[in-house]
């Protein structure tokens, strides 16, 4: 790839998002391999809401009995990125230039994307994967798919209507 693509594709730079991906597929193969237990964030944050919220659906007995290990999993999250913020940046805030409605909607989208396929990306695409599960290739193109199109038609009417 030229020089002049790379900066257009990844103007901060492309070692941070290598490192992070190495260091995700690393602790989740961790996980794995020293529990036999798969690190998707999808079933994370359900068990998570177990401890509050008293529906049916999350106090199912796979969120109850395993929220202890995924709250700890979740913390270990928070607090890399934290050592991250704090040990390889300025320290200065970190924002984005995208609307918060635009945000939270596409965070409603990707929760209801991740409940209806049964998993997230790092759920599919990084441990399913990993463990060679056909359903989690279909996933993981649907949600690729999805992300592509997506973009491009934001792209496309920003400028259209800019």
């Amino acid at each position: 790839m030229s020089s002049t693509l790379l900066d257009t594709l990844f103007p901060t730079g492309w070692a941070h998002y290598l490192a992070g991906g190495l260091l995700v597929g690393a602790g989740t193969a961790l996980l794995f391999v020293c529990t036999g237990r798969i690190g998707g964030m999808s079933s994370v944050f359900s068990s998570s809401w177990s401890w509050l919220v008293r529906r049916p659906y999350f106090q199912a007995t796979r969120y109850v009995e395993t929220r202890g290990w995924r709250l700890v999993y979740a913390a270990g999250l928070i607090v890399g990125a934290l050592v991250w913020w704090l040990g390889f940046t300025d320290g200065a805030a970190l924002g984005t230039r995208v609307p918060a409605w635009q945000l939270l909607l596409g965070g409603f989208f990707v929760g209801y994307g991740a409940r209806l396929s049964n998993g997230c990306t790092s759920g599919h695409g990084i441990c399913g994967l990993g463990s060679l599960q056909l359903p989690s290739l279909g996933a993981v193109l649907t949600f690729m798919a999805t992300a592509f199109l997506t973009a491009n038609a934001v792209a496309f009417l920003s400028a259209r209507f800019a």
